[in-house]
């Protein structure tokens, strides 16, 4: 068989294993997230090892601290993940709840109902989380699932994708209905793009890069998660204890992930006093601060910024640090150089507060939490699919109705028109 003939039947045996999954009940599904959960805890070695291959040749490849974290399944991670499979099982299934309904004049029955998309194509870089969160969420929501899970998670992603079609297969369902096609490498992602009738929707999850070519080169219609260059603006008002303790958590608590705070706005009336504190806590924890001429003038240490430091995402511990004189300089400096995923305000001032939440263009506008909470297990949603940046379908956290779309019931007793 042709390397081409071999990927298109990768295809069709999502596609065939989805038509399954769309008609399992709700228990044969928590069924066959139960057996992946189980799965997960008794191979705990086995993935743990496979993850080491890849963090070895990761390290000897020198992809950074960022992806190297990412990249990281250890004991803890591995039974987090289980954990989070069994929270979908205590969540409501999507698939047939009705939206909406009526009955016409005429006597006809319509409803709008929950169905699965059909088949998920999924294209990521070094986090084989991700090849858990979104194969859970699909067997949830009735899909099929094709994973392209990049070559510096080869290893771990081929020992979960195994576990995963074994855990449905052992629940009764079509194991089939999960594919991954690594073993194509770069030029199976340049497929899955353009497998338009055999893929529903692509999400695309990764680097500003990795989206960006996605988005622009797919002819299978695109959910875009973007990346997070996120702020949080300490405003006059703010209490000093809770800014120190957000600006910290949202920077350090674990910097490669997109949800971590890239820029942290200090209103001038809260600089005065607070400005000091906040720098030199955020360097006692080792992070790197580039700062505007307000910052480097008054806190040794603090590295210059450039106009490029306020748009870049970096994934690690460093930071920018700016201070503004007003809230709508803030308000200006978040619609310069936000990615619109996700921005937080510290303060006491509830009008503030009420005009961030307003003006503000993001997925997901805060006050007074850490932009860590734009998650969604920590949303109540289970595991996430990714983070939508984008208006159409869905916007933040993707949670099990985020993978369904609709369609129209219509029940008569012979009505013409």
């Amino acid at each position: 068989m042709s390397a081409a003939d071999a990927f298109v039947e990768r295809l069709e045996r999502a596609r065939s294993g989805a038509r399954t999954l769309a008609a399992a009940t709700t228990d044969s599904k928590n069924a066959a997230l139960e057996a992946i959960a189980v799965g997960l805890e008794n191979a705990v070695p086995e993935i743990v090892a496979a993850n080491a291959q890849d963090l070895a040749r990761g390290e000897e490849n020198g992809i950074g601290a960022g992806l190297l974290d990412r990249l990281r399944l250890d004991e803890a991670r591995v039974r987090a993940l289980a954990a989070a499979v069994r929270e979908l099982i205590s969540l409501p299934d999507p698939v047939g709840q009705v939206v909406r309904g009526s009955t016409l004049a005429n006597g006809i029955a319509i409803s709008q109902v929950r169905v699965p998309f059909g088949v998920i194509g999924a294209i990521y870089e070094a986090r084989p989380n991700v090849t858990i969160d979104i194969a859970a969420l699909a067997v949830k929501s009735g899909n099929g699932v094709v994973l392209r899970g990049g070559s510096a998670a080869e290893h771990t992603n081929a020992e979960l994708v195994a576990l995963i079609q074994s855990a449905v297969t052992s629940a009764g369902l079509d194991g089939r209905a999960v594919q991954t096609i690594d073993p194509f490498g770069r030029e199976g992602a340049g497929k899955l793009m353009r497998a338009r009738g055999y893929v529903d929707v692509l999400i695309p999850r990764g680097s500003a890069a990795l989206i960006s070519t996605v988005v622009n080169e797919s002819t299978v219609p695109v959910i875009e998660t973007g990346s997070g260059v996120v702020h949080v603006f300490v405003d006059e008002t703010a209490d000093d204890d809770m800014a120190v303790e957000i600006a910290l958590n949202a920077k350090t608590h674990r910097p490669s992930v997109c949800n971590a705070a890239e820029t942290l706005l200090v209103h001038r009336g809260a600089a005065d006093r607070l400005l000091e504190r906040l720098s030199e806590s955020l360097l006692a924890a080792n992070v790197t601060l580039y700062g505007d001429t307000a910052v480097t003038q008054r806190v040794p240490g603090v590295s210059p910024a450039s106009d490029e430091t306020w748009g870049t995402e970096h994934l690690a511990l460093e930071m920018g640090i700016k201070v503004v004189d007003s809230l709508d300089e803030a308000l200006l400096h978040i619609q310069r150089y936000s990615t619109r995923h996700t921005e937080a305000i510290v303060t006491r001032d509830y009008a503030n507060a009420e005009r961030f939440l307003s003006e503000v263009d993001s997925a997901v506008v805060m006050v007074n939490a850490s932009t860590r909470f734009t998650d969604g297990g920590e949303f109540g949603f289970g595991a996430e699919v990714g983070i939508s940046t984008q208006k159409l379908h869905a916007r933040g956290p993707m949670g099990l109705p985020e993978l369904t779309s609709t369609k129209w019931l219509v029940r008569g007793a012979g009505q013409i028109r």
